[in-house]
């Protein structure tokens, strides 16, 4: 099968492995009837595969229908996949075909499954195993030879779990699996993406088309992009329309970034957990806090230890030892406040996992220093822009003062 001509025919961008192999999977399971499930971020483009296996499958000539299950209203969701008979409920005036049987012989895209209610799940289990179903209001049952592909964002096993997913659905649905990649997975596409959807807005517009800077370039292929495709084609549609000026820098393209989201896949390169450059600085913040304050209990603790030895060699007395341990309870209590006022503080600015550095300080500072990544972060920045420095604070999502500070604390 030639991979370029299957991405051309479905306007499929990019040349990724990951993405590659999806394409590949849809046209082999294509000319069987195996049900498949396609799993992927939502704005990934999930909508092209099923059209892949439906156009190179037996069933290319019958009728193809997309439903998105979570766009259904529960009350009607039955109504709309198997059909009613005439009075079946209020509004049912008239019988009505569902989908199951006005695409028999043909293929059905059932978008956000798990969103289906659990008491369609069972009508849509009896469908796959037997080709049987039943209109709502009715008792006649009636056959149907439909190929289903599905598709989720959902984490179906926990949903499964939870309660809100059959878990022999689940496995009826997906006798083949499919993988859609997130963006942040195939970076060597966003470029390509880029230039796609700059050109189609610019005929569209009756403009000049946008392009973004080397430093800009790269911006964007270590942008999280938590909206995948979609919001990359949004983001491009924006400046395409707003901004005045076609060749677009890092100082224009993190204006339409939500900063929150911003520069995580650098921060973490090679993890699979990214928290922001914010996040990693916080914490470097903080891990210093920790290991004052604990040198500074280890200093009391040292001292009293020296009135108890005055008081043994009989060169002190008790009342300093009793003021030495009083001190040491009144500072350990005071420090052990701010390090807990700081951790809630930072904690409520950034999402990391809450400890408690007093109790155990060593445990603490060894989770601390494997997430603190800001030097790696500014190496790789810098690395990335060729050593210019506004270009790297531009990328990090930070200020030029900030990242001055941090290299000459490195």
């Amino acid at each position: 099968m030639d991979l370029q001509k299957v991405k051309q025919q479905f306007n499929i961008i990019g040349n990724s492995p990951l993405l590659n192999r999806g394409i590949e999977i849809a046209t082999q399971v294509a000319i069987t009837d195996l049900s498949v499930l396609i799993i992927g971020e939502s704005g990934v483009g999930k909508e092209h595969f099923p059209k892949i296996i439906h156009h190179y499958s037996s069933r290319k000539h019958e009728p193809y229908f997309a439903i998105n299950c979570g766009a259904i209203p529960e009350g009607t969701i039955d109504s709309e996949l198997f059909g009613h008979e005439k009075g079946a409920f209020t509004d049912a005036r008239s019988e009505r075909k569902g989908y199951f049987e006005i695409a028999n012989k043909g293929t059905l895209f059932l978008d956000e499954v798990g969103e289906l209610p659990l008491s369609t799940q069972a009508r849509l289990l009896r469908v796959l195993e037997t080709g049987e179903f039943i209109r709502v209001g009715s008792s006649q049952v009636q056959k149907t030879n439909v190929r289903v592909v599905a598709a989720t964002n959902l984490d179906i096993p926990r949903a499964i779990k939870e309660g809100k997913f059959r878990e022999d659905l689940y496995y009826r649905l997906n006798e083949v699996g499919l993988q859609v990649p997130a963006l942040r997975e195939r970076k060597e596409d966003i470029p390509l993406l880029i230039r796609k959807f700059a050109r189609d807005f610019a005929d569209k517009y009756q403009m000049p088309a946008i392009s973004l800077t080397e430093e800009a370039t790269e911006m964007a292929k270590h942008y999280y992009w938590r909206g995948n495709v979609r919001q990359l084609k949004n983001v491009v549609n924006q400046i395409s329309i707003i901004e005045r000026r076609r060749e677009i820098t890092p100082d224009i393209l993190q204006n339409y970034l939500p900063h929150n989201e911003q520069h995580t896949g650098l921060v973490a390169i090679g993890t699979p957990q990214a928290g922001n450059y914010q996040d990693t600085t916080n914490i470097a913040v903080l891990k210093q806090i920790v290991l004052s304050l604990n040198n500074d209990l280890i200093a009391m603790k040292q001292q009293v230890e020296e009135l108890k030895a005055q008081v043994k060699a009989g060169t002190g007395t008790a009342i300093y030892l009793e003021q030495g341990e009083q001190i040491k309870e009144a500072n350990t209590a005071s420090n052990e406040k701010r390090v807990k006022t700081v951790i809630e503080d930072i904690i409520s600015d950034s999402e990391i996992e809450e400890v408690d550095p007093i109790q155990d300080s060593s445990t603490t500072i060894h989770k601390l220093a494997d997430r603190d990544r800001d030097k790696k972060a500014i190496r790789d920045a810098l690395e990335a822009t060729g050593g210019n420095r506004k270009a790297a604070a531009a990328l990090l999502g930070v200020s030029e003062r900030t990242l001055y500070r941090k290299l000459k604390e490195e």
